[in-house]
This record gives C-alpha cells, sequence and structure tokens, in this order.
C-alpha cells in the first residue's frame, strides 16, 4: 500500500493540466459532474455552466494539474468514464502566443496567428492609415478597466441610403478565434473588393461595422493570466468574484432559465441588463443605428454552429423560417466548400436556452436579420485552436457571413425596386 502511495507521490510531480471528455450515463454521474464542475479548481469549456450538464450529453472539463489526481479519483470511485481530450493544453496555449509580430506589412501570415490586445490595438490604427478613404474608426465606449471600445466603419463607396451590417468578436474573452475572424474579415473586405464580386455586390449595398474586440478586459487577461477566462473584468461590492457574462447582460429576458444572478458563475448575468460599460456600449450604438443595421452577426467558438433567435424564449422569431432557410444555405454551402458540418437552427433549441444574449437583444431592437455563429472546432482543440487552423475557420465563417448578407441584399432590393 506503502508502495502505491509512493509511486503515486511519484507519479504526481508528472502531471500535467489536461482537458477531458466525459459523459455522464445517470443522474447521478450527472450531479457527481455538476459537484466535481463547481468545488473543484476545474474550468468547464462544454456546456458553459454546470446548469447544463445532463445525462448522455458531452462534457469537456479543463482539469489543472493541481486537481488532477482528485478529480480522477472521484470519477473512477463512480464508475464515470473519461478520456483525455487534450493531454497538453499548454504546448497549445504556449504555440497560440507563440511569435506575434505586431507589423501588418512585415509578413503575410499576420492574419493566421493570434494577436494580443496591444497588437490589435496597432492594427486598427494601422488599418485606418493604410485606408483613410474607406475605413474609419469610432469609439463607442469604453471597457470597466477604460480600455476603449473601437469600431471600425468599412464604407467602399458613397453610395446614398446605404444599410449596414454589424459584426462584433470578442465577447466572450477565451474564444480567441473570434477576433480572429474580425481582422480576417476587414483585410478581406478591403483586398478583394474590386476583383470578389460577391464582397463587391455587399459592399456597394452596405457599410459594415466591425467591433474586434467587444470584451478587450477579459482578452487581455486571456493573454496575461488565465487563458480560460469568459467574462469581463467588472468588480461586485458584493462579492470577491470578478466578472459578468456580456452574453448575458442584453435586456432579453434578462436572467431568466439559463443564466446566474450569481455573481461567481460563468454565466452571471450582471446585477441589471447593461450594468456593463461594454454591453451599453454596443446596445447604445445599435439603439442609434438602428434604421440602418439590417443584419446583425456576434461571432464565437466553439462547436460549429449557425445559431439565429430566439436563445432567451423557445418561442419562434416572426420571420424563422427565412432565417433557418439563410443559416440552412450557409451550411451547406460550408460543407460543399470546406467539408465541414455546421449545426444550425434557433439558439434554445439547438443548444440550450440563453438568456440576455445580444443576437435576441439586436433582433427585438428591429434587426430582423440576427445571428451568433459559433466557429471551429467541435472539440478536439476547443477554445485552443492552433494558428494552423485560423485560415480555414475564418473562411468557413466568411462564406456564411457572405451568403446571409447577399440573400439580405437581394431582398431589399426587390422589396426597393419598383415591379
Amino acid at each position: 500500500m506503502n508502495l502505491d502511495k509512493l509511486l503515486k507521490t511519484a507519479h504526481c510531480t508528472e502531471t500535467q493540466d489536461q482537458v477531458l471528455s466525459i459523459t455522464p450515463k445517470t443522474q447521478e454521474q450527472v450531479d457527481i459532474l455538476k459537484t466535481v464542475s463547481t468545488q473543484y479548481e476545474t474550468a468547464l469549456w462544454q456546456p458553459v455552466s454546470p446548469h447544463y450538464i445532463k445525462e448522455d450529453t458531452q462534457v469537456h472539463l479543463f482539469v489543472p494539474a493541481n486537481s488532477s489526481e482528485t478529480v480522477k479519483d472521484l470519477l473512477q470511485r463512480h464508475a464515470i468514464t473519461h478520456e483525455v481530450l487534450l493531454a497538453n493544453p499548454n504546448e497549445l496555449i504556449e504555440m497560440q502566443t507563440r511569435n506575434d509580430s505586431t507589423d501588418p506589412r512585415s509578413s503575410s501570415t499576420f492574419y493566421e496567428r493570434y494577436h494580443s490586445l496591444e497588437d490589435i490595438y496597432f492594427w486598427i490604427n494601422r488599418t485606418k492609415q493604410d485606408n483613410p478613404d474607406t475605413v474609419k474608426v469610432i469609439l463607442i465606449g469604453s471597457s470597466f478597466e477604460k480600455r476603449p471600445l473601437y469600431v471600425l466603419k468599412l464604407s467602399l463607396n458613397n453610395r446614398p441610403n446605404k444599410k449596414a451590417m454589424w459584426i462584433d468578436c470578442g465577447i466572450h474573452a477565451r474564444e480567441w478565434i473570434s477576433p480572429a475572424f474580425c481582422l480576417w474579415f476587414v483585410q478581406y473586405s478591403l483586398s478583394f473588393y474590386q476583383s470578389n464580386k460577391d464582397i463587391a455586390n455587399i459592399l456597394d449595398n452596405m457599410d459594415v461595422y466591425v467591433l474586434p474586440v467587444l470584451n478587450p478586459d477579459g482578452y487581455h487577461y486571456t493573454w496575461t493570466t488565465n487563458r480560460m477566462w469568459r467574462k469581463n473584468r467588472s468588480t461586485n461590492m458584493s462579492t470577491k468574484c470578478i466578472g459578468v457574462d456580456l452574453n448575458r447582460n442584453f435586456d432579453a429576458n434578462w436572467c431568466t432559465e439559463g443564466a446566474s444572478d450569481q455573481p461567481c458563475t460563468e454565466i452571471y448575468c450582471g446585477a441589471f441588463p447593461e450594468s456593463e460599460p461594454e454591453t451599453l456600449a454596443v446596445a447604445d450604438f445599435l439603439r442609434s443605428h438602428k434604421h440602418i443595421v439590417q443584419i446583425y452577426f456576434s461571432i464565437h467558438s466553439y462547436s460549429q454552429m449557425l445559431l439565429f433567435p430566439f436563445s432567451c424564449t423557445l418561442e419562434e422569431a416572426e420571420n424563422h423560417s427565412e432565417l433557418l432557410e439563410m443559416v440552412q444555405e450557409a451550411a451547406q454551402k460550408i460543407q460543399r466548400h470546406y467539408r465541414n458540418i455546421y449545426k444550425y437552427g434557433s439558439g434554445a433549441k439547438t443548444i440550450y436556452l440563453a438568456p440576455g444574449g445580444s443576437d435576441d437583444w439586436a433582433y427585438n431592437l428591429g434587426i430582423k436579420y440576427s445571428f451568433t455563429f459559433e466557429l471551429q472546432d467541435r472539440g478536439s482543440y476547443g477554445f485552443l485552436l492552433p494558428p494552423s487552423h485560423i485560415s480555414k475557420a475564418c473562411n468557413e465563417a466568411l462564406l456564411a457571413v457572405k451568403t446571409i448578407a447577399l440573400k439580405v441584399v437581394e431582398k431589399t432590393k426587390a422589396l426597393t425596386t419598383p415591379a
């Protein structure tokens, strides 16, 4: 027995952080997993909150080295099987932050890497300088820690009465592929406006507002301190727990089932709707532009889904079938071009109830084409998608954005062209 203990201790020094995949088979196993993910120092990747753990549904759990023994023992004691999804998350994190070159012109692979917040600010400035006639930078507010929230307005021609499209990225800090997509989209639009008829058609009829990092404090924190952080970094007088889930903080069935009023949870809805400066800045901007913004996109990861309202209720949106048709076409195109499967549908029915989300709020504001995209992958790497996957992930999302935007342009033309 003692020898056994000794071996265990010796082995202990070897343990590393890991991501486990666990599928609970019984209600008892569900309860054990809920306990593991709340009582121990672990981070749920999927689903985002213990509240959503249910029988026969895969759970992806980040287990730091110091909890590894305890967690695995507990799983074993209750005959819960697990497999190691990622044996070396730290190597992947290192890979994501490596050789981060700041000058967009110094290398063609700038867009195939992840970038720190400072680099993204630098890129925003540079993009504006390089494209003075077509790119405008708008300061829409600042974060809890007083970082600026910059929106790039792409206006590729000065036709009168143009409509607009909005894209935000990085509402959840750890979803690094999201800001990477916003940069990719801007670069693509500016580079291919002259040569790609689809993007030209879209940009001739629409301006695009792009917010590359909606949650700059959280994003910065994932670079400096904790790669698994999701929320913003606001403090709360009543607790030592930090942060609000910004995608539960919009005024759409706020803080009902699928959100939490507990500040220590990952899906904390905040003290009241739009309590967070980041949420308020976006909501104020969209309120003042609601007559021109026709399409709203919010970019997330991971799980490969194209979602539309509602997430905050099981009720169907008034133009449900129209939205369904659009995401279905986008998913089919992605499958044809990139051989990758994306699920699609309304948020609540496709994943789970999630009130207070930006897409539902934008929809209720009157932006009837409102979408949330979950980019690559489906859990092989999860939030730690290697840089070598950025271009395919972004091209898939780009194809979906273009497919939907073209449809909207077409529908708008049909409405405005006299018969």
